[in-house]
């Protein structure tokens, strides 16, 4: 890997590495100094820049890509921040060559948002724990690794103790199991690149430049080290974003005057190519509410304490660098609603129609949205149903119920400013709870795009997701299929068994969710035919999850899972599942099924079998655990999902 590559991996994953460095840094020096403190870690991590790898390979002779390099660079760093060597007296701190420098700032003191109580418990938790088990929650839970993974990159880091670590970081997780480890840590209480700022103390500041003018140089020196270690003030907190090697504060003037906001003419969507919320004309009946529209950039530009903000994984909450775009602005469901469009995401300000109570700030991914990830906005939410301001290149909207396929679509009434009647939100429950699953049928105009039919339902976010289905390959075996629009008979059929699965996606930024029928397969004793569905979920953010679902005729089972994964994409055409199922003569059998390009299977460890073709089903005790390989046409060999 030379710099240019290590450079770009840094860039585009700076954000992940700096959560990192920040959660794994001790909590005893303070938020202030662990913003500066893992910001510089990772800033120094790039080859040649200084960062602290003791005896390791380097980057060149190292598998993997750019960003493991990098990981590794960083935890070592990190993971070295209060080591002693052994020559080192132990009632004295690590010494300062051993730390990562720190960008200074002078006059300003750096804290992420403050989180609720669960966050808060966490943070505390974290507390009392080692540098090595905080590093090791996070390489699990937020970045996917297994257990073995964490251990091998722990050891690789310089730590010694990653056995214990990570069974503390295991304990630390089934703490928090309501909410899940992983939405807490990325949470914006533990985002370094999300920071308020707060003055030093005024007071003390004013007494130290007295001093520093009567004083010699090397007192003036250590009066500007005391400043920027200088206590909290009390001044209003302006929001800024760390997204590289700078801090910066991003609002100005014209990006909070109302009058400046831009606005698309009514029909440049149908003469653009284009076509995503860019060209989104402004509607609603208070698009020319000024008063309004300065409420919402002032407090988008410096929220209160009492201000509700949420924002899907990877969405900066940052003021705009610029006047935005607006969308819509009117009365909806007893509230007041300003949507706003600014570059890569959307902001949602909503203020109680009485003036009563907290306004809330929602803000959502949207680049890269097309004419069906741009089709349409949530509006209002209430707890029964959620009204939509829709494109203004939707023709016809429809809306149906997933878990019934065979029932025709029902009509939904759009008013002229583009917002639908209300469309009840999907089940909460899961299992024989979820007894239904609404999503929107919408059909684009044929000024952009002929007879273009979508299905789209809402994940909790304000963008609501695209389903999309890929069937099952050929016995003619063509080039793979790719994902189409889940509108036909065979893509409800497939949803309806599937589509209660989607409700442990909510608010994950979800862009668009893919069931890809990858095989079917003849159960023996004349027990039915089963299909292997690969539901492939991916974000705005980038990574995917998937899940592997066996449909049998009665049941279906999620039998496999992978987070952060290329598998059941373009980029990962290839996938190998297994799963134990129990005949009707009591016998269990172990299944297994593969992609189009699988040749043979094999099971080894507690069962041993082999089968030519895409499909195994092998005679077992009920406990038996098998390790599943494939081999492919190519040549190369495929590992099953876990």
């Amino acid at each position: 890997m030379d710099l240019e590559q290590a450079e770009a991996a840094l860039v585009e994953h700076y954000p992940r590495l700096v959560r990192l460095a920040y959660i794994t840094l001790p909590p005893s020096l303070g938020r202030h100094r662990r913003v500066l403190a893992a910001h510089a870690a990772v800033q120094r991590a790039l080859p040649g820049q200084g960062a602290l790898v003791p005896a390791q390979r380097t980057p060149d002779d190292r598998p993997g890509g750019g960003y493991a390099v990098l990981r590794l660079r960083v935890l070592t760093a990190v993971l070295a921040y209060d080591r002693r060597p052994a020559w080192w007296p132990g009632a004295l701190p690590a010494p300062r060559a051993l730390r990562p420098g720190l960008p200074y700032v002078h006059g300003l003191r750096l804290f992420p948002r403050s989180g609720g109580a669960d966050e808060l418990a966490l943070e505390q938790a974290l507390s009392g724990t080692t540098a090595t088990a905080r590093a090791a929650l996070v390489l699990h839970r937020v970045e996917g690794l297994e257990d073995a993974a964490v251990r091998a990159l722990l050891a690789e880091a310089g730590a010694t103790d990653t056995g214990p670590a990570l069974r503390t970081a295991h304990r630390l997780a089934r703490t928090v199991a309501d909410r899940g480890a992983e939405g807490l840590l990325a949470s914006d209480e533990f985002d370094p690149c999300l920071v308020h700022t707060r003055p030093t103390d005024l007071l003390r500041r004013r007494q130290r430049t007295r001093l520093v003018w009567g004083a010699l140089a090397v007192t003036a020196v250590l009066a500007a080290v005391l400043v920027t270690a200088g206590g909290d003030g009390s001044a209003p907190a302006p929001v800024v974003e760390a997204t590289g090697p700078a801090v910066r504060t991003t609002v100005g003037a014209k990006a909070l005057n109302p009058s400046l906001l831009e606005r698309a003419p009514a029909q440049e969507w149908a003469d653009t190519s284009r076509v995503d919320y860019s060209v989104w004309p402004a509607r609603g009946s208070r698009t020319g509410d000024k008063a309004l529209l300065g409420r919402a950039l002032r407090v988008w530009a410096n929220p209160a304490r009492t201000v509700r903000i949420t924002a899907t994984p990877g969405t900066g909450t940052v003021p705009p660098e610029k006047p935005p775009r607006l969308l819509y602005a009117g009365e909806s469901d007893g509230s007041v609603v300003v949507l706003l469009h600014e570059g890569l995401r959307v902001v949602r300000y909503a203020e109680p129609a009485d003036g009563k109570g907290a306004p809330t700030l929602d803000f959502v991914r949207t680049d890269d949205a097309d004419v069906t990830t741009g089709a349409a906005l949530v509006v209002s939410r209430t707890a029964e149903a959620a009204r939509y301001l829709l494109a203004p290149w939707i023709a016809e909207s429809t809306t149906r119920d997933l878990l019934r396929p065979n029932a025709p679509a029902k009509e939904l009434k759009v008013g002229d400013d583009g917002v639908t009647d209300p469309v009840d939100r999907p089940s909460a429950a899961s299992g024989a709870g979820c007894t239904s699953w609404p999503a929107l049928q919408l059909r684009s105009s044929t000024r952009i795009v002929e007879k273009h039919a979508f299905l789209l339902t809402d994940l909790g976010d304000v963008n609501p997701v695209h389903l999309t289905y890929t069937p099952p390959p050929s016995t003619t075996a063509p080039p793979a299929r790719q994902p189409r629009e889940a509108t036909g008979g065979p893509a409800l059929l497939n949803w309806a068994r599937t589509a209660c699965s989607l409700g442990e996606m909510r608010g994950q930024g979800v862009r668009s969710v893919n069931n890809w029928e990858y095989a079917q397969q003849q159960l023996p004793e004349n027990g039915g035919r089963a299909s292997w569905v690969c539901t492939r979920a991916d974000t705005w953010q980038g990574p995917g999850n998937v899940s592997i679902q066996l449909q049998l005729p009665g049941s279906a089972p999620v039998v496999a899972r992978a987070r952060n994964t290329a598998a059941c994409s373009r980029f990962g055409q290839h996938v190998l599942a297994g799963a134990s199922w129990k005949a009707g003569s009591g016998q269990w059998y172990l299944l297994a099924a593969g992609s189009r390009l699988v040749r043979s299977i094999e099971a080894t460890g507690g069962v041993r079998a082999k089968a030519n073709g895409t499909t195994m089903a092998v005679r077992t005790g009920k406990e038996a655990h098998a390790d599943l390989r494939a081999k492919l046409a190519t040549g190369d060999t495929l590992a099953a999902l876990n």
